[in-house]
C-alpha cells in the first residue's frame, strides 16, 4: 500500500470529482432546447427584420489538467433564419458554436465550484451559407450574423446563470461526504 500527502489526496481526488461527465451533466438542460429570436430590426434604419429559431446540440467537453482544472464547453447549435425584407422573405440555414471556457475552484467551507465565462458575441461563431448571391447581399446589408451572435450569446448567458444550473455547478463535499457516511 502507497501513502499520499493531504495534498497529493487532494489533487488526486479534485482530478476523480470533477470529470467531463459530470460537467457534461451541468449542461444536459441545455441541450436539445430551442429558442426562437425576433423579429429583430437590422441594417439601415431597422428595416429589415430578422427571425431565427435555435435549437442547441449535445455539447463537447474537453479538460486541461493543469495548475488548475479547467474545461471547455462547446455547444453546438443549428439556426433556421429568416430575413423579412417586407416584399420577400430569404431563408438562411446555420451552423454555430458557443465556447463556454470553465474554471473549477475550491471555496470555504469544502466546496468545488465550477466558475463560468459568460459567452460574448466573440465567443458565438456562426457559417451562414447563402444559396445566391442576392441573399448573400441581403445577409451583410443586414448585419445578419452579428445580431444573432449578439443574440445567442445573450441567451446562453442567461442559461448558464439558471438556479439549476448554478446548482449543479456547485459541489458541496462536506455535504456528500456527511450524507456517505451516514449510509454506514
Amino acid at each position: 500500500m502507497r501513502y499520499l500527502t493531504y495534498e497529493q489526496f487532494g489533487r488526486r481526488f479534485f482530478e476523480v470529482a470533477v470529470t467531463e461527465a459530470r460537467i457534461g451533466s451541468a449542461f444536459t438542460a441545455i441541450a436539445g432546447e430551442s429558442f426562437d429570436v425576433g423579429p429583430i430590426g437590422s441594417g439601415p434604419g431597422g428595416l429589415v427584420k430578422v427571425l431565427a429559431k435555435v435549437r442547441v446540440n449535445e455539447p463537447v467537453i474537453t479538460r486541461e489538467v493543469g495548475e488548475v482544472i479547467s474545461f471547455v464547453v462547446k455547444l453546438p447549435l443549428h439556426i433556421g433564419i429568416t430575413v423579412d425584407l417586407k416584399v420577400d422573405r430569404i431563408r438562411y440555414d446555420v451552423d454555430g458554436l458557443v465556447t463556454l471556457p470553465l474554471t473549477v475552484l475550491c471555496a470555504e467551507p469544502l466546496q468545488l465550484r465550477i466558475e463560468v465565462d459568460p459567452p460574448r458575441p466573440r465567443d458565438v461563431f456562426v457559417d451562414v451559407s447563402s444559396r445566391n448571391m442576392r441573399g448573400e447581399i441581403i445577409r451583410n446589408l443586414a448585419q445578419v450574423d452579428d445580431e444573432i451572435r449578439r443574440v445567442i450569446a445573450k441567451f446562453v448567458a442567461t442559461e448558464v446563470d439558471k438556479p439549476e444550473i448554478r446548482k449543479a455547478r456547485l459541489i458541496d463535499v462536506d455535504v456528500e461526504l456527511g450524507r456517505a457516511f451516514e449510509g454506514l
